[in-house]
């Protein structure tokens, strides 16, 4: 008997004489096999240490990959992909996921050199460049075209504003947040998972009483992007999730293209990054993440510490590889870096090793008289390093709070030393620096316009044209401070906050030195001001202190404010587009970098000084709340030692003296207390 076989909607025909039997068969499309890929030039056994090769060559599963700091988690990656194609696995049914486009390009750029395969053919980028590529195909699931606008921080900015004028919500009273932090509000809700409620209690209850209307805008916010077909960058993610859990044949989709799926840095993942990687790897289980719960520094910003130390509990079948040897630092160096983090209670058990030989240097534990005293060993330092032959490019200055850069960039700046700020501008040219000298300002020459116009514009109920208005009034008067108090008494809807604005005027007239003043503007409503324009107000006004106590070597208002005045112009004369640094043109030499430990985090110099490492300050005081604060400053601390490779100097000032004249003792961080001393070489530093 012949048997004849058809195709029709997945169904197989058997037809014979007598009857048809109807049979339901599964059919898998095969994608390509991969195999004109199966063999590189690679040796991984030479070209990997052995913790490094058990992880490329890891078992299909559920994997973490407990990288060390400088211990190649790149480089495990990127060997990792080349043995999945030659194993038969598809480029394109591989998934790269990263956080930056500069950290995406490296990873698909090695997969390249090693493989020769263009690296086009790879799923690699950022979580939001992913959920782009992957939107572009179904945004029409979620009612959106697929030419959708992706809009930035900005223009988010400007559509919330949009909003609150359509719902009729009076800004200017009882200090309702700004479009910039209401963004950062709703960002926050949707990148932790927490409702909108939720974080106004926990972080900016300030705003409490606006609970209901800040809820309302957000679903506002969210109709509006909709029917513009607009998108931020935050809806990349979680439209992106949307697809996944609530449009089946879109899941189904995604899930099974990729095979593989690796994620870099996942110790800095949120809990939305998280649920979209989980849910990517449910058919195929094949989820490899890379990171160290030793370098987890971005609570502050949404990540989420659990989603790496509770990585095994999640899945119970995961298998761990830990990479322990570190290439990038001294013994000495690595040696401290492990006694400090080995105090945290929730992290992995690690015995991070140095690859290294020792060149004889302990880590040199330096304390000071005060801060101007700090500045001053970190550059006479800095000059005797580069003598030694450590270019400045090759040095750092790292610092918990840019605020305790403040006095080295002024030393830097009196011996004409060239350097680069990456933690943000320049201290002086911060918005809030300027706003305060602003005040004093106008204090000191009534006559001069632009304060007037910037401090008018910070009062609430009071606008650009008002502000002209006001100043129209006050530069016709013989005594445009006094001219203040009578404006302030009409009758207009900022009456109350002018006369607030003008008790704070008469009050920088009767104190006598600039540091005061700085603190009578930081006792007014300024505070709310910065509360309800900022969501890092803590920092700013931790700045101002800064620059009170800056101001508290000088004597009167004038002198203060020229200096000031000659600090910024020669940033401005000297700074060019693009970075901002010292150079003032291609040929000098390349400059010192000053950064906070965040932004260092990633990278690496020959010689690094970490400034006011004191208690109080290095862990900041806000973390002493919780043992998990702690523990990430703890953390923290960390990747600023892990920073230096051969050089690493631990400053703190042993006195503090405020703006008030009040001096206090410093303790060195706890930080530095907690691990044997003999860890350090101590200097001890004098004044010629």
């Amino acid at each position: 008997m012949t048997e004849k076989f058809s195709f029709t909607n997945r169904q197989l025909h058997q037809h014979n004489d007598s009857k048809v039997v109807i049979m339901n068969r599964k059919y898998e499309l095969k994608h390509d096999s991969g195999s004109k890929f199966s063999s590189f030039p690679i040796s991984y056994d030479k070209d990997l240490d052995p913790q490094q090769f058990e992880a490329v060559h890891a078992p299909n599963g559920h994997t973490l990959v407990n990288a060390g700091a400088g211990s190649g988690k790149t480089r495990v990656i990127a060997y990792r992909v080349a043995r999945l194609i030659e194993l038969g696995v598809s480029p394109d049914r591989i998934l790269l996921v990263t956080f930056t486009n500069k950290a995406a390009r490296e990873m698909t750029r090695k997969v390249q050199d090693l493989t020769n395969i263009d690296h086009r053919q790879f799923w690699g980028g950022t979580f939001h460049s992913i959920g782009n590529r992957i939107l572009r195909r179904d945004a029409h699931l979620l009612g959106y075209d697929k030419h959708f606008t992706i809009i930035d921080p900005e223009d988010a900015k400007d559509l919330i504003s949009a909003c609150v004028d359509e719902k009729g919500i009076r800004v200017t009273d009882n200090r309702f947040p700004k479009s910039d932090l209401l963004r950062s509000i709703i960002s926050e809700s949707i990148n932790t998972g927490v409702n909108i409620p939720d974080v106004i209690q926990r972080k900016y209850h300030q705003f409490q009483h606006h609970t209901e209307s800040i809820s309302a805008l957000a679903e506002a916010y969210s109709i509006r992007k909709l029917k513009g077909n607009l998108m931020d960058y935050d809806d990349l993610l979680i439209n992106w999730l949307r697809l996944l859990k609530q449009h089946p044949t879109s899941e189904k989709y995604w899930c099974s293209q990729f095979k593989h799926i690796l994620v870099d840095e996942y110790q800095d993942t949120n809990l939305l990054q998280a649920n979209l990687v989980d849910h990517l790897a449910s058919r195929h289980r094949n989820l490899m993440v890379v990171g160290d719960d030793a370098q987890s520094i971005y609570k502050w910003r949404g990540a989420n510490f659990a989603n790496i130390f509770k990585f095994p509990e999640r899945y119970s079948d995961a298998q761990i590889f830990p990479i322990e040897i570190n290439y990038r630092s001294t013994p000495e160096i690595v040696e401290l870096a492990c006694s400090s983090i080995k105090n945290n209670k929730n992290q992995f058990d690690k015995n991070l090793t140095a690859h290294r030989k020792s060149v004889g240097l302990k880590p040199a534990l330096v304390p000071l008289t005060d801060v101007t005293q700090q500045a001053q060993f970190v550059a006479t330092r800095i000059l005797e390093l580069r003598d030694e032959g450590i270019p400045l490019s090759k040095t750092a200055i790292l610092y918990r709070a840019h605020s305790n850069a403040l006095q080295v960039e002024l030393e830097l700046k009196r011996r004409n030393i060239p350097y680069e700020v990456r933690s943000g501008i320049k201290f002086f040219e911060q918005a809030h620096i300027k706003d305060v000298a602003a005040f004093l300002r106008l204090v000191d020459n009534p006559k001069d316009e632009l304060a007037w116009k910037r401090t008018l514009q910070m009062l609430p109920a009071v606008g650009k044209a008002t502000a002209n208005q006001l100043w129209l009034r006050l530069n016709g008067a013989e005594d445009p401070i006094q001219e203040l108090k009578f404006a302030a008494a009409g009758a207009h809807k900022y009456s109350i906050h002018l006369s607030r604005f003008a008790q704070l005027v008469d009050q920088l007239r009767i104190d006598s030195r600039p540091a005061l003043q700085i603190e009578s503007v930081l006792s007014s409503p300024y505070n709310d001001y910065l509360s309800a324009n900022y969501d890092n107000a803590d920092s700013r006004i931790e700045d101002i202190q800064e620059l009170a106590n800056y101001a508290e070597k000088f004597d009167s208002t004038e002198t203060f404010l020229a200096d000031l005045s000659l600090v910024t112009a020669e940033n401005a004369k000297r700074s060019l587009t693009g970075v901002d640094t010292l150079r003032s043109d291609e040929e000098e030499e390349a400059p010192l970098v000053l950064s906070s430990i965040h932004q260092a985090k990633g990278l690496e110099w020959r010689a690094v000084f970490v400034i006011s490492a004191s208690e109080g300050n290095f862990p900041s005081s806000r973390s002493l709340s919780e043992d998990s604060g702690v523990e990430e400053e703890r953390r923290l601390f960390y990747v600023a030692v892990t920073r230096a490779e051969d050089h690493l100097y631990l400053c703190y000032p042993l006195r503090f003296r405020d703006f008030k004249g009040a001096e206090t003792l410093q303790r060195p961080s706890r930080f530095v207390t907690e691990v044997p001393s003999e860890l350090f070489e101590k200097w001890e530093v004098s004044s010629s």
